[in-house]
């Protein structure tokens, strides 16, 4: 029996890719609408989009089609309030800071009492929670017991490959390339200053991506204090681009000779993977206290450098540039290291085989509410518009009055 898969909302194409590759189970995606976004995701085929902002449009929705599908799979915390409202049971996947700091913790100044008590409720209903790697696991469980752990993560081989033709770019010196969003998040400002300290001569590529209150933007008109900073105080070796389309990106990863990653959080973003993938040297710093569990055993990333000190970095840097065997060493190490980390077959049977053992346990999608989660989700929808309201002048930014005006048209 092939599963059918409902999934709601996707971060970083996980799910678009998941659908793309998986043979076992049967995926429908829908994710949630979207402006400013499109040089940095992929195109996606067969991928549906709401058509509105409103939650109950999106509730009534999912309520139409639920039938047609043996689970669902939703990706916080929009996706998990939408099926938690709907009715239906649904497994949670956390990637980026969702977990880190989540909505139900009391911590969390972004949300008053009643709408931490409700996250909760949403966290506590979902029949499994996923999550990779001890940046995200680690917090997971100490809300979950149950929490499942998953490292394995979708590379799109078919744009991500060492036989691809890269594209044409004049270079004078040896270039690294800086696809990566810009910001301290990253370690750029790590990066800057290992690049004074370095003694070779090189060019790296920055691409001109930032995102500021969550939006994609490309202008240096527009960028906060710390970010318009960080661009003042650009080394000489910097050059920037401006964003490339990711279905161009491989190209890019083939043409140069070396890609500089990030250097704050210890692990390995899609970036650093969809390069390696390419077998190009990947300079990011890896914490050899953070092991990916592939398998069930530990394994210490192969990238270099194991210090995110800008002196280390320059060092990795300066050899990188000076050693062809190095350089090559290193690709290879990390290219074997990808190989049994992301390979589309070998996640793809991960996830099936997650799918299957939820489905065993929970084979009927529908949720039993009690009346007053019932009453209480009633509510919710009701006031919906004090809720949208909230966050009306930052969406009008983003999408323009027009536009804006249709996605919450009733």
């Amino acid at each position: 029996m092939k599963l059918k898969i409902l999934a709601i909302g996707d971060i970083a194409d996980n799910i678009y890719l998941m659908k793309k590759f998986a043979k076992n189970v049967e995926i429908h995606l829908i994710s949630f609408p979207k402006q400013g976004v499109g040089k940095t995701t992929t195109s996606k085929d067969k991928m549906e989009y709401f058509d509105s902002l409103l939650i109950s449009k999106q509730v009534e929705k999912i309520k139409k089609i639920k039938d047609e599908y043996d689970l669902c799979i939703a990706l916080p915390w929009s996706g998990a309030r939408v099926a938690y409202l709907a009715g239906i049971n649904y497994i949670m996947y956390f990637v980026g800071g969702d977990i880190t700091n989540p909505p139900f913790a009391k911590g969390n100044k972004n949300h008053n009492f009643f709408e931490r008590r409700f996250y909760k409720k949403i966290f506590d209903n979902a029949i499994a929670c996923i999550a990779p790697m001890d940046e995200y696991f680690i917090p997971l469980k100490k809300y979950r017991k149950d929490a499942i752990r998953l490292d394995r993560m979708f590379v799109d081989t078919e744009i991500f490959n060492e036989k691809i033709q890269p594209v044409k770019l004049e270079k004078e010196k040896f270039t690294f390339l800086s696809p990566q969003r810009f910001g301290l998040e990253k370690g750029i400002d790590k990066i800057w200053k290992a690049i004074e300290l370095c003694k070779t001569d090189f060019e790296v590529l920055q691409v001109q991506w930032f995102i500021e209150d969550r939006t994609t933007v490309s202008e240096f008109t527009k960028l906060n204090l710390i970010n318009q900073k960080l661009v003042n105080d650009k080394p000489e070796k910097v050059k920037f681009i401006p964003i490339i389309k990711r279905e161009e990106l491989g190209k890019y990863f083939i043409a140069v000779d070396a890609i500089m990653g990030q250097m704050r959080a210890g692990v390995q973003g899609g970036i650093e993977r969809d390069a390696a993938f390419c077998k190009k040297p990947v300079i990011c710093f890896t914490d050899p206290t953070k092991p990916n569990i592939i398998d069930g055993e530990k394994v210490t990333p192969p990238f270099l450098p194991q210090s995110n000190e800008p002196e280390e970095i320059a060092k990795i840097i300066d050899k990188v540039v000076e050693s062809k065997e190095f350089r090559d060493d290193l690709a290879e190490k990390e290219y074997e290291y990808i190989k049994k980390l992301s390979d589309p077959e070998l996640v793809s049977k991960d996830w099936e085989n997650i799918f299957v053992n939820v489905f065993e346990k929970n084979k009927n999608l529908d949720r039993k509410l009690p009346m007053f989660d019932r009453f209480e989700n009633f509510i919710f929808l009701s006031i919906e518009k004090l809720y949208i309201k909230k966050f009306k002048e930052k969406n009008i930014r983003v999408w323009g009055k027009e536009e804006y005006d249709r996605l919450i048209k009733s």
